[in-house]
């Protein structure tokens, strides 16, 4: 098998019959030998029904169809695990991610030596919120994890097989592909791409907090660090305040005075020492979830051909999972 395209289902029905189209047209354009894993995330929509109709057509295509939600990285992660191709296509199927762009990624990996060829914007899509919201996550999580991530990375990306059986190997229950991808290491390069803006998505605010607060404590240790600073910066200013209320009532004959200034004070160390507590409480919540060692996606069903090699990989998985 020389191409695998893996994509993920979660209200994906609009796009569904055209992104198959226009899919299978790149792939087609590059080789013959070729597959297309949609990877059914627990939709709610009718993505998996279409998806199904596309197998029974198309001997090309698989459906690996997890039995609830599990999230995008993990599903990423486990369609990434069934594909069999010795290059692997990553791909949103929501048609943002041009795939035509397939042609251009396998001419720039048969003109260098890369392992990965990952797309990247130039200018950020969306409204001023997600382009604001995605330089302060980039920003944030690049000043305080230890491996940096591409700012304005994209799903899309095409990868060597050995670089996605390396991916593989990352075993973590709490996922930030951002962030794995980077680990991983290889030759990785970037291509600018343009990535297109549609009415509605599914990464609302609070889930991109979530992203953020799951993405910095998965891969850097930085905020336990900047706690004991600020705990240690606190002590000193107490001590030194301490100290000027000694000398004013020795050398002075008078007390600072003042409850409002006191009430404000037992607020704001209240603040933060439950802040503090939080992150050391989201620290301790990630090794109690990867301690338990739970799969980290489930698959009820593959529909589509199979092969004994792909037996085999599937047991693999399974085993790895649990």
């Amino acid at each position: 098998m020389r191409l695998s395209i893996v994509t993920t289902l979660y209200r994906s029905a609009p796009f569904v019959r055209e992104f198959y189209r226009r899919i299978s047209a790149a792939a087609a354009a590059v080789t013959g030998d070729y597959e297309i894993l949609f990877v059914n995330d627990g939709s709610p929509d009718e993505s998996l029904d279409l998806a199904t109709e596309i197998v029974a057509a198309d001997a090309h295509v698989r459906v690996v169809d997890l039995s609830r939600n599990f999230g995008h990285h993990r599903a990423i992660m486990t369609g990434l695990g069934y594909a069999q191709g010795d290059r692997v296509l990553l791909i949103d199927c929501d048609l943002e991610e041009q795939p035509e762009l397939l042609e251009r990624f396998w001419r720039e990996m048969d003109a260098g030596d890369a392992d990965v060829i990952y797309g990247v914007q130039n200018d950020r899509k969306g409204r001023w919120l997600e382009r604001v919201s995605g330089r302060v996550f980039y920003r944030l999580f690049n000043a305080l994890s230890d491996y940096a991530v591409p700012e304005n990375l994209v799903t899309l990306r095409l990868m060597t097989r050995r670089y996605v059986e390396s991916l593989l190997l990352h075993d973590e229950r709490e996922l930030f592909l951002g962030g794995i991808w980077a680990i991983t290491g290889f030759k990785q390069q970037p291509v600018t791409v343009v990535k297109r803006s549609r009415a509605g998505t599914s990464y609302t605010l609070r889930r991109r907090i979530s992203l953020f607060v799951n993405a910095i404590t998965s891969f850097s240790s930085k905020p336990l660090v900047l706690v004991f600073y600020l705990g240690t910066a606190i002590s000193l200013a107490a001590a030194c305040a301490a100290a000027v209320l000694v000398i004013r009532k020795f050398f002075f004959g008078a007390l600072m005075t003042g409850w409002a200034s006191l009430i404000v004070s037992i607020w704001l160390l209240g603040g933060i020492t439950i802040f503090c507590l939080g992150i050391i409480g989201i620290y301790l919540a990630k090794v109690f979830t990867e301690i338990k060692r739970r799969p980290y996606s489930i698959v009820r069903e593959v529909r589509g051909r199979s092969s004994a090699a792909q037996d085999v990989l599937t047991m693999s998985v399974n085993s790895k999972s649990g």
